[in-house]
């Protein structure tokens, strides 16, 4: 039984994390000696539905093998562009971000797919060339949003725990699991991710994959970035590099492999709520800031020892000696 869950890490590394994480989470009360609010769970989702579409977005070019650097920029342009064409319809600003990072997504795509260019110095040298983009737009200054409606509305309460803006969040990473699971596009990422000569062998049409997936990376940076500018009523030319920093743990904590060909939406959903609720563990139970930091090395040193070669030669060697026995069904 070890065997078998140490040979599908991307399913137990997500369920471990996150279990932790709920414990943790359920466990505040004994340091803050009042019960959990509702307003403490609706919070941790609005803390997921801001790095959420983020950690999607990264996640799935990771289990292509691939590392979307430019993510962040597009987060960030994808905001200016929806707090300065939505000021009369958020609606239309937010279709105007999606739009850019459509656009620049399908760009890098055919760029790292047709001419063969490692996704890291195209995505970095996009991420850079945006940074300033949003700069000339805002003159290097948060740009404010006035459309006051629009920012009680993505952050109104829904059933007590939800806002708009985290079920748009988790009905992404929904639909993400239902293209994955129920078409071929799921299947081809891995195998995209694990070998890719041997993907086009098989017949997997790589470059037009690769392509679609840069294409939805920046489609949901750029929503992610919109949703937020609406949220905090104003725009942020330069996030900074957090927001990026945090996406990778949440993708690693979800079961997603550095190496690539190994991951899921669904794994993803949990590690971007294992990153959440930390935050909101932190929160409640007046923590230092850095608390949070030493949670995630906690759990990601939890993730590679999972994750290790060494472990499981380990348990083969235990196994061998008859201390651990074969699993049988």
């Amino acid at each position: 039984m070890i065997r078998r869950v140490l040979a599908r890490p991307e399913r137990v590394t997500p369920l471990v994390a996150l279990a932790l994480v709920i414990v943790a989470f359920a466990a505040t009360p004994l340091r803050t000696g009042t019960p959990i609010a509702t307003f403490d769970i609706y919070n941790a989702l609005q803390g997921f539905a801001q790095i959420g579409l983020l950690a999607l977005a990264i996640g799935l070019t990771m289990i292509a093998g691939e590392f979307d650097l430019s993510v962040v920029g597009t987060y960030a342009l994808g905001g200016m562009v929806a707090v300065q064409a939505g000021q009369d319809s958020p609606l239309l600003g937010v279709l105007a971000a999606v739009g850019c990072g459509v656009a620049i997504g399908a760009v890098q795509g055919l760029l790292i797919a047709r001419l063969r260019i490692p996704s890291m110095p195209v995505t970095l040298a996009t991420y850079i060339a945006l940074l300033g983009l949003t700069y000339a737009m805002s003159g290097g200054l948060s740009v404010s949003y006035t459309n006051f409606d629009a920012t009680l509305w993505v952050d109104q309460t829904i059933g007590g725990y939800f806002s708009p803006r985290s079920l748009i969040t988790l009905a992404a990473f929904l639909l993400a699991a239902l293209l994955l699971v129920g078409t071929r596009l799921g299947p081809e990422l891995r195998a995209i991710g694990g070998d890719r000569r041997a993907s086009r062998v098989a017949g997997v049409r790589v470059e037009r994959t690769l392509v679609g997936l840069f294409t939805a990376s920046g489609a949901l940076a750029a929503l992610g970035g919109a949703l937020l500018a609406y949220s905090y009523a104003s725009a942020n030319p330069d996030p900074g590099l957090r927001p990026l920093l945090i996406a990778v743990v949440a993708a690693l904590l979800g079961g997603v492999s550095l190496a690539g060909g190994r991951g899921t939406p669904l794994g993803l959903l949990a590690g971007a709520l294992c990153v959440a609720l930390l935050a909101q563990v932190v929160a409640v139970s007046y923590l230092p800031d850095y608390t949070i930091q030493l949670f995630y090395a906690a759990l990601l040193a939890v993730i590679v020892a999972i994750d290790s070669p060494g472990l499981h030669r380990s348990v083969d060697r235990l196994r061998a000696r008859g201390v651990l026995r074969p699993w049988r069904t």
